[in-house]
């Protein structure tokens, strides 16, 4: 039988190492490109390194909970803060208890401070109220609105019906500015939609998302059906200006502060398009279970914010969505209440069951992810002021960066005389897939920060450098198998295809434990130490990629040069050097069958 030819497979699957090769190559270029396509050529940097904003929060107890401030609610304040936090895409924040009331809230540069200063201490009450009477932000002329508006009737033929009118004149202004009418989407079975009124300037529709509906519980008391708004509420409508930012805060504080659930509330809209008086709480914000934010796929470049109810929510969600759609406006549209201010008031075509919807308009991508990053990690036990705010330096941090890096940098330099003196040519194929392997590190830790918030911090550069001896190690013991097969009196190409697998399964076994290490530190450790694991698990993730995909592939075509093949002095593969056997030889009683065909 004939041998089977040389160089055709390989036990690591290298028989065409060219390609390997090419395959790494543009790996390597279209992650390059992509750094460079993203507008970010360095890491994010986190606050020992870069510096950032220090937030100190002071705890104080709500009206009607004076004992309120408790390590228990104090620790579960600081982790929703820090989800809130993290939300925005930053890794590398620190939230962390001081004494009794106060959060200290630490955030690296480059992120948005103002953005993280108005989250970390925001309640985040929700609430879904219906709407009672709605006009325009300014100021309202005497007489008010009657008691009756909330009931529906129009016993009052002065200002109440001046309302609606001035809405109408908004929607019609709001028509003419966008060219288009904000008309009501065609409701489907088994549900309808609902959609903002034009006057809204940051409206927002909530739709059904055709889901089956959780199992019911007992809805809640609906709107109340008669009696309405008292005068002194309906004078304080009146009366107030929602025109400015500063009115706006102060409403929102003091619906926020004073209003019950079971009471009727006067609120601003959130961007001063109108003001809004609404009656009680048909639904809670602790019923929403989830929220993201999502493209909305029915207009052309906008965004949506996707909730989803429990059961109990889903049940009181299309209870009272049924019951609006069957009044007249305003009273069929249903405001969406966050911190006393009404982030939308959509008008409801009918009820919305399924227990999920979507509040779609006039969406960014920044405020739907703030929208969303709120609802979700839900409201916090305590309320907040921020009592101090500083700049951190990063002085410190670079300072030891700077004492990292030469350490780091003796370090390479040691492990590169040593592979020189030692391995000789050899070297050169060490050098060349360490250089490979800081392409690849540098390059996904660029991406990764701008992906998904990494921050480099003094841990991970540390993590990073450890990772030079990792990735040096695993070098050393493929070549020593192949000086093995050398010694044993093979030749090169031989040696190297017979020295991959017993070298493959060491450095596998290795890298395993390494980055399992790596794992176990990343879950059972917070803040800074997670960098370190991070970074050490991705540099031997990128270990074995690199050894696979590239140090073999580049051996098996150095091993079919002369320069190699033959043995030279300062290839690093002398057999003379090594101390090699007589060359293997076939037996004379079997002349016909090789001693090892493996080795063919």
């Amino acid at each position: 039988m004939a041998a089977p030819k040389k160089g055709r497979r390989s036990p690591g699957g290298q028989g065409r190492p060219g390609r390997v090769l090419a395959f790494i190559l543009i790996a390597m270029v279209a992650l390059v490109g992509g750094m460079f396509a993203s507008g970010q050529t360095t890491p994010r940097l986190g606050i020992d390194l870069a510096g950032g904003t220090s937030f100190t929060l002071e705890a104080k107890n709500q009206p009607g909970q004076p004992n309120a401030i408790t390590t228990t609610n104090m620790n579960t304040a600081a982790g929703i803060i820090e989800r809130r936090v993290n939300g925005l895409g930053v890794t590398e924040s620190e939230v962390q208890t001081q004494g009794k009331k106060h959060i200290i809230v630490n955030i690296p540069k480059g992120t948005n401070a103002k953005q993280a200063r108005e989250q970390v201490g925001t309640t985040a009450q929700l609430a879904f109220r219906p709407v009672l009477v709605a006009a325009p932000a300014g100021k309202l002329p005497e007489p008010t609105p009657s008691a009756s508006a909330g009931a529906g009737k129009d016993k009052d033929k002065g200002d109440k019906s001046k309302a609606p009118k001035d809405t109408d004149k908004a929607k019609d202004a709001e028509k003419d500015k966008k060219g288009k009418p904000s008309g009501t989407p065609t409701a489907s079975a088994p549900g309808s939609s609902a959609t903002p009124s034009g006057s809204h300037g940051q409206g927002r529709a909530v739709t059904e998302a055709l889901k089956a509906p959780q199992a019911p519980k007992p809805p809640t008391p609906s709107p109340k059906p008669s009696g309405g708004p008292s005068n002194d509420l309906q004078k304080q409508f009146a009366a107030l200006d929602c025109s400015t930012k500063e009115a706006r805060s102060q409403a929102a504080k003091k619906a926020s502060d004073q209003a019950k659930p079971g009471d009727d509330v006067v609120v601003c809209d959130k961007d001063g398009q109108e003001k809004l008086l609404l009656g009680p709480v048909a639904v809670e914000g602790r019923d929403v279970t989830d929220a993201k934010a999502a493209l909305d796929t029915q207009r052309a470049s906008g965004w949506q914010v996707q909730l989803k109810f429990n059961g109990s929510g889903a049940k009181k969600f299309a209870d009272v969505t049924g019951k609006l759609a069957a009044k007249p406006e305003p009273q069929n549209r249903f405001a969406i209440v966050l911190d006393g201010q009404a982030v939308s008031a959509p008008r409801v075509n009918g009820p919305i069951p399924g227990g999920s919807a979507e509040i779609s308009g006039n969406f960014d991508q920044s405020s739907a992810d703030d929208l969303a990053n709120i609802l979700s990690y839900g409201a916090l036990p305590l309320s907040f002021d921020i009592v101090t705010e500083t700049t951190v330096s990063a002085a410190l941090g670079g300072e030891q960066l700077r004492a990292g890096l030469i350490a780091g940098a003796i370090g390479l330099a040691l492990v590169v005389i040593y592979l020189v003196v030692y391995y000789r040519g050899l070297a050169l194929v060490a050098l060349a897939s360490l250089a490979v392997s800081a392409v690849l590190t540098y390059t996904i830790m660029v991406l990764l920060g701008k992906a998904i918030g990494f921050a480099l911090n003094l841990p991970a550069v540390c993590g990073a450098i450890v990772a030079i001896g990792i990735t040096a190690d695993s070098f050393i013991v493929y070549f020593e198998r192949v000086r093995d097969e050398i010694r044993e009196g093979r030749s090169l190409r031989p040696a190297v295809e017979r020295g991959w697998p017993r070298a493959r399964r060491t450095i596998l076994v290795s890298d395993f434990v390494s980055f399992l290490a790596a794992a176990v530190l990343f879950i059972v450790t917070v803040g800074k130490v997670q960098g370190f694991a991070f970074t050490l698990g991705l540099t031997t993730l990128l270990d074995v990629v690199v050894v696979f995909f590239f140090t073999k592939p580049l051996m098996t075509l150095l091993a079919r040069r002369k320069f190699f093949a033959s043995g030279h002095p300062w290839s690093g593969l002398d057999p003379k050097r090594l101390g090699a056997k007589p060359p293997l030889r076939a037996s004379r009683r079997r002349p016909s069958a090789p001693v090892d065909p493996k080795e063919a």
